[in-house]
């Protein structure tokens, strides 16, 4: 089962699903033992396909780390926090949780965009 450890200890994720705004960025670091990657895709695969199908959903990406570092990223855009919280405590998905590696840590964190004059728009 993954374990959840917050980037922000201060603000986790739980904290965050009460805000209701949008759009959001999920920002999900994952970090986990070498002899489990290949397990962590295939369950990372099936997650992504269900928060696919809900509502709200926009697009994800899976990112990986250069070398040798079994660390992986991913970020999923989402319309409202309310989709993304409808999605993430669905009792599917959640039972899906358990199906990871135990080495799983994931750290997820709900982002916005930000607006610098200048350099990018909100």
């Amino acid at each position: 089962m993954a374990r959840l450890r917050p980037l922000d200890p201060d603000f986790p994720l739980e904290r965050q699903l009460g805000i209701d705004t949008g759009p959001v960025v999920l920002v999900n670091l994952f970090t986990l033992d070498n002899a489990d990657e290949q397990s962590f895709l295939q369950i990372w695969q099936d997650d992504a396909a269900f928060m696919k199908r809900q509502p709200g959903f926009i697009s994800t990406q899976l990112h990986r780390a250069i070398g040798e570092s079994p660390t992986y990223l991913n970020y999923a855009v989402w319309q409202t926090v309310a989709d993304f919280r409808a999605a993430f405590t669905h009792p599917e998905f959640r039972s899906k949780i358990s199906a990871y590696p135990a080495s799983v840590v994931a750290s997820p964190h709900l982002f916005q965009k930000v607006a610098v004059p200048g350099i990018c728009v909100a």
